[in-house]
């Protein structure tokens, strides 16, 4: 039997596989890409990409053809709550429209201050884009309807078949690592014996249970509700609780309830699922069902190991969201980050292959972290259930709907005004990292203080009207010097180039960087996280050989 031959293979096209595609073959890293599904998502799905996602779209090139997609780009992207959503409007988050978070995001500093602000947009559309980049790339082979069936590590390789879902082909390919992105029922993690740990399925009143998903069309929606529209539209009673977030501003919807003692999907018709729908909405409005299906809402769970051997795992398959902060798309797209330059160096031999022990030092804790931020939000507005008489027409009914518009307002804020949990995650124990002890500060949802401490996220200035700094970084590695003139950095730049890495040079003579870097020199890695900071008087081969995984494996083989 003929073996094909790639340095990757990837189970799963959704965002976490299409990502790791997009990094690979961005570094000229030959892969071929399986995914069961026909083609892309059909269904909506996530909803909400992080500031920190569209910075990698536009590392990437591609973050304003994502802010095109969705919804129109004056739609505005609130987070309002309604008894019903034609009823009683109780509390609005309000948030910029695409075209706004333009303007507005060079404005602004702090916690904020970033290349992108968020974009709320269906996964479904952020999918077809991925896709679209990756099958331009020389290098990548994109095969929807088609599935890893097994694989076999033998330790210097990896030997995967993969079956046509229709027809019954098969394709043997040989490559040096395969990676598992096929998502919360992963065949990738089964195989392994790899198990989920965490919080399995928490009960609540709400978001903590079985969840009934509507993709839905009703344009007339937006002639019955007498409210300004928003993104995302939560209904708060104690008859149908539900959140609806719109897909294209038009009348597209994606609704979902929790389904309740006794009502099971394979019972409910069509025409009771829009009766749903209405009194979600409070009025008997025509709707079309475009698809329909169910998931459990309630996980908290992350994998006890994300790589065997030669097999990596990211995404949906070694985290698993109750989706509220709209947390586990974008911390798979962080995953695919990670992992792709990592397995780029290593099949490049620039970087050790303890470079790729990183990966689950580094992201692990991520998932961990990211679980828990997203478990204590659905537990907010879950576990926060509606007073009788919330819907009355009376002083108690007016009293009450205050009260709860209070409650909700902060539970929006708090939700989705994320910036700590979007830009703060670090890797300060990871041994690729020249980490500060006493650096990383206090760890919150809604507050980031930019450092520039080894081990997170570069800090971000905008250097001019339209110029981020992040758009002078390097696509590999860069060595911000923000003392040209007086501290060049060159041993370091000689180090790496005898390493094989691909550095670029950023000079910028700046008080105001100097004083948030803190240092002269800085190395940021591809993913644009602070590896090292220091001046010329470092040891500059320890630096590079530590940033690639090499000290790492002496000082593994001193444990062992």
């Amino acid at each position: 039997m003929t073996h094909e031959v790639y340095d990757v293979v990837i189970a799963g096209g959704g965002p976490f596989g299409l990502m790791l595609a997009n990094e690979l073959g961005r570094r000229g890293i030959s892969a071929v890409l399986f995914d069961e599904k026909s083609s892309t998502a059909f269904n909506p799905q996530a909803n909400a990409t992080q500031a920190r996602t569209m910075e990698h779209f536009r590392r990437l090139g591609f973050a304003e053809e994502i802010r095109a997609l969705g919804m129109p780009e004056d739609f505005p992207t609130d987070i309002a709550y309604f008894t019903r959503f034609a009823r009683h409007e109780l509390a609005r988050f309000r948030l910029p429209s695409a075209r706004e978070a333009r303007e507005k995001v060079l404005t602004m500093t702090g916690s904020w201050s970033a290349a992108e602000l968020p974009h709320r947009v269906s996964q479904k559309f952020v999918e077809r884009v991925l896709r679209k980049h990756a099958e331009a790339l020389a290098t990548i082979s994109v095969n929807y309807g088609w599935r890893v069936c097994e694989f076999n590590d033998t330790g210097d390789a990896v030997t995967v078949i993969a079956g046509a879902v229709e027809g019954g082909a098969t394709r043997v390919v040989r490559c040096k690592y395969l990676v598992g992105g096929d998502g919360a029922r992963s065949t990738v993690r089964k195989a392994l014996g790899i198990r989920h740990q965490g919080d399995g399925g928490a009960v609540r009143d709400f978001f903590g249970g079985k969840m009934f998903a509507l993709y839905l069309r009703c344009p007339q929606f937006y002639e019955v509700v007498p409210f300004p529209p928003a993104w995302m539209n939560v209904a708060f009673n104690d008859e149908r609780r539900a959140f609806m977030a719109a897909v294209d501003g038009q009348g597209e919807f994606a609704f979902h309830t929790q389904l309740k003692d006794g009502e099971r999907e394979e019972d409910i018709s069509d025409e009771q699922a829009i009766s749903m729908f209405q009194a979600a909405v409070g009025y008997p409005l025509d709707a079309e069902i475009l698809s329909r299906g169910t998931w459990t809402a309630g996980y908290a769970l992350v994998a006890e190991k994300f790589q065997v051997g030669r097999v990596f795992l990211g995404g949906d398959a070694v985290h698993l969201f109750t989706p509220a902060g709209g947390l586990g798309y974008n911390t798979a797209v962080d995953d695919a980050v990670n992992l792709g330059w990592k397995l780029a160096a290593v099949i490049k031999k620039s970087a050790s292959p303890f470079l790729l022990d990183t990966y689950e030092l580094e992201r692990r804790p991520v998932a961990i972290r990211n679980t828990g931020f997203a478990k204590k939000f659905a537990e907010s507005i879950g576990n926060y259930s509606p007073k009788a008489g919330l819907e009355t027409e009376s002083e108690l009914g007016s009293e009450l709907r205050k009260e709860a518009g209070t409650y909700l307002e902060a539970h929006g804020r708090a939700e989705f005004n994320i910036p700590g949990v979007t830009f703060g995650a670090r890797y300060d124990h990871s041994p690729a990292i020249f980490s500060e002890a006493g650096e990383s500060g206090s760890d919150l949802p809604d507050v980031y203080t930019p450092t520039a401490s080894p081990g997170g996220r570069a800090p971000h200035v905008w250097l001019d009207a339209r110029t981020s700094l992040f758009d002078r970084f390097g696509f590999e590695w860069t060595l911000l010097r923000l003392r040209p003139s007086s501290c060049k950095g060159d041993e370091i730049v000689a180090a790496a180039s005898t390493a094989g890495l691909e550095v670029t040079v950023v000079d910028i003579d700046s008080d105001q960087l100097l004083e948030l870097y803190r240092d002269p020199l800085v190395l940021i890695r591809p993913d644009q996280v602070v590896a090292w900071r220091g001046d010329e008087h470092a040891e500059a081969t320890t630096i590079i050989k530590r940033v690639l995984g090499f000290t790492c494996s002496q000082e593994e083989r001193a444990a062992g």
